[in-house]
């Protein structure tokens, strides 16, 4: 079956929208960042945190339940409700006069947003066949950059126009430019979320040739998978499912190995960079501490989800843990990510600290650029990586990948040390080029490797190893590098280092991928 299923342009359209406002409202932290630090009195270690740390552990820890309803419930009654919620936090961001309060925001926006992916991608394919689902992921890589580009438009221009509107006056309610910029950015989302509730939902499998059958408890389900993760619970949980004492052990020793990296990771981060603690509720939080306590936890969850997969449903385990290029496929997304959200946290700080610009300057100039590369590329890579793929089939593909994420970090070093600023604009427009290229074809391959009942869970696995170890500790590198070095350049390119092994997996990756999906069916072994 090639022919778009009826209705697939229009929920292509509203899926798209959903994850540009999704990056919209994830990404505006990053132009508010200057303001947002002068007035909280915080470094860039913990607006490394708040972009990338807190909003991160609860992202990926939801995106785990939301996930497993989305491969059993209504996909656009999940979507349209989670547009609603993060829109909410993100307008309680508004609203935010310290730390704590702006923390809890990002929360709410990570939890909101965990159903975006699962769910959409799900959606999508059960609109589109399998041969142009290169198109479709450019598409919604597109749309990423369309909202990646109007949080920096949006965020900058709504956040300086407020300022200079009521400088040397007391604003309406006291608001300060970036929290004036948050309950803007919130608005359009509530908006999308009731043309989300009116879509049609489509039958699940059939653009696979695997119709699948309703779940008959899909909120059980979730709720089963989500305690089967949060530490203290999942004991429970891999009890009552006939786990053995063996299994209790090993997932023990894995705590305790996780506990014990990162106190040394704590430890290390002190001696690099001591922060002064912050206070929530009284009690006072060292940064460092709350960095690694997260990323371990979020660890902790993933070790959790595998376990509990292998006792709640083998033939997932099966069919996820034993294709190598799904395993290799994540970890690549993981490392990119790092390098991506790293980079794209203090974009507009390094162009306003570098070339002297001001918030609108930057929102404006790099918005535009970075929105209109970051639509044109993926559109131009995903059909060339399906056309790619039909003539080598899993090799056409990662090539493409491969390529984008090899160069980029070369091109990168060019980019950041441009003397001016539209030398910077000029080369960032090559460098914007080939980095789009890696997203559709990269997803592509991903979700191919498993059955369409799995997307979900498959997708969930994803963005939690991408959002835990990729987004969760980019920024934060990238920022504890600045705060040691007072180098922001050099601490942004540094992170670039993780393109030597994901490199070497992508070779891996262009060797196996065709083999791997053709054995799908052999490793699902009866339902």
């Amino acid at each position: 079956m090639n022919a778009v299923a009826k209705g697939g342009w229009y929920a292509l359209a509203l899926v798209a929208l959903t994850n540009a406002m999704s990056l919209l409202d994830r990404q505006i932290l990053a132009i508010l960042a200057p303001a947002i630090k002068k007035d909280l009195a915080i470094g860039d270690a913990e607006m490394g945190l708040l972009y990338g740390t807190v909003f991160a552990l609860f992202y990926a820890l939801f995106s785990l339940p939301v996930g497993r309803l989305a491969d059993g419930w209504v996909r656009t009654r999940l979507l349209g409700i989670s547009i609603a919620f993060w829109s909410a936090a993100t307008a309680l961001g508004g609203l935010a006069g310290s730390f704590a309060t702006l923390a809890l925001s990002r929360l709410g926006v990570g939890i909101g947003e965990a159903a975006t992916q699962p769910a959409g991608t799900s959606l999508i394919y059960d609109y589109w066949p399998k041969p142009r689902r290169g198109f479709v992921m450019a598409v919604l890589a597109s749309a990423i950059a369309l909202g990646l580009g109007g949080s920096l438009v949006l965020g900058g221009v709504a956040a300086q126009a407020w300022t200079e509107r009521y400088a040397g006056t007391v604003a309406p309610f006291g608001l300060k430019g970036w929290q004036f910029a948050f309950l803007v950015a919130s608005a359009p989302g509530f908006v999308l979320a009731l043309f989300l509730l009116r879509l049609r939902e489509p039958e699940r499998g059939v653009m696979d040739g695997l119709p699948t059958a309703p779940d008959p408890r899909p909120f059980a389900a979730s709720l089963e998978l989500l305690g089967s993760v949060l530490p203290g619970l999942h004991w429970i949980g891999m009890i009552r499912r006939g786990g053995d004492r063996g299994t209790v052990l090993r997932n023990l020793a894995g705590l305790v190995a996780i506990v014990a990296l990162m106190a040394v990771l704590t430890r290390v981060s002190m001696a690099v960079s001591p922060r002064p603690p912050f206070v929530i509720g009284g009690l006072a939080i060292n940064p460092h501490a709350l960095q690694w306590t997260v990323i371990g936890f979020g660890v902790f969850v993933i070790v959790n989800l595998v376990q509990g997969m292998r006792l709640s449903d083998p033939q997932a385990h099966r069919v996820i843990t034993r294709s190598p290029t799904l395993i290799m496929a994540i970890a690549v997304g993981t490392l990119q990510s790092a390098i991506n959200y790293g980079m794209m946290a203090f974009n507009p700080t390094f162009l306003i600290q570098s070339y002297g610009l001001s918030m609108r300057e930057t929102a404006l100039q790099f918005g535009m650029v970075s929105a209109g590369m970051g639509i044109v590329g993926p559109m131009l890579w995903g059909p060339l990586s399906d056309w790619l793929h039909r003539r080598y089939p899993g090799g056409g593909r990662a090539g493409v990948a491969l390529f984008a994420m090899a160069v980029s970090p070369l091109l990168s070093f060019w980019v950041y040390t441009a003397p001016a600023a539209g030398t910077f604009y000029g080369r960032f427009v090559l460098y914007s080029l080939v980095l789009t290229g890696w997203m559709p074809p990269l997803y592509a391959i991903l979700y191919d490797q498993v059955l369409p009942r799995m997307r979900g869970l498959t997708a969930s696995l994803y963005l939690l190893a991408m959002t835990i170890l990729g987004m969760g500790i980019g920024p934060y590198l990238v920022g504890l590098l600045s705060d040691a070095t007072g180098n922001l350049r050099a601490s942004m390119l540094s992170i670039n280092a993780v393109a030597v092994p994901i490199v070497v997996l992508m070779l891996l990756i262009a060797r196996r991928a065709a083999r791997d999906e053709a054995a799908l069916l052999e490793r699902a072994g009866s339902a």
